[in-house]
């Protein structure tokens, strides 16, 4: 069971990995090609003037996927524990206490998921549309939702992983 739910964590965090990555290729390809003809058309006096149509919005959903998708990838090193009540406790003792406190996340991933899965719902109900692009707005919130809940679901691993198993990941140690 222990290494079933190992495993399930890995291959989820391999997703996120690979979502997150290619959303900061994208966010950062769009950004060049914005900067670049900005560039070009000042430099040509407005001779070339190229344009990427709907940069700043481009660029704040790839930044939402990619923010979602490294938090639910990472969420297992992004503890950071001040030893200040549990400087004394034993390491299986402390990996249990973490493990409790992913249900946190856990929590916090699943009101994600079910807010914006709401808003999904609702954009495709009523016709939204991004403000420059003209992109519905359902799918770019069920993806968001998507990787919400990927990071309920890899909370609540890491979670069981720390509760029943006692088995913590190295957590960065605050002063």
């Amino acid at each position: 069971m222990k290494s079933t739910l190992y495993r399930a964590s890995h291959w989820l965090a391999l997703i996120c990995r690979l979502v997150a990555g290619v959303a900061l290729i994208g966010l950062l390809a769009v950004t060049i090609a914005d900067v670049s003809t900005r560039y070009l058309s000042r430099v040509t006096e407005g001779a070339i003037a190229l344009r990427v149509s709907g940069s700043v919005e481009l660029v704040s959903y790839l930044m939402l996927f990619a923010l979602l998708a490294a938090m639910a990838a990472n969420v297992e090193k992004s503890q950071v524990v001040v030893e200040a009540f549990s400087h004394g406790l034993p390491q299986a003792i402390k990996n249990r206490l973490q493990g409790f406190f992913f249900l946190g996340f856990m929590a916090l991933g699943l009101i994600l998921f079910v807010g914006l899965l709401d808003s999904a719902a609702a954009a495709s109900r009523h016709g939204e549309i991004t403000q420059d692009l003209r992109l519905p707005m359902g799918p770019i919130f069920q993806l968001a939702a998507v990787l919400s809940l990927l990071l309920g679901l890899r909370s609540f691993i890491h979670a069981l992983l720390g509760m029943i198993y006692a088995a913590g990941e190295e957590a960065a140690h605050g002063e």
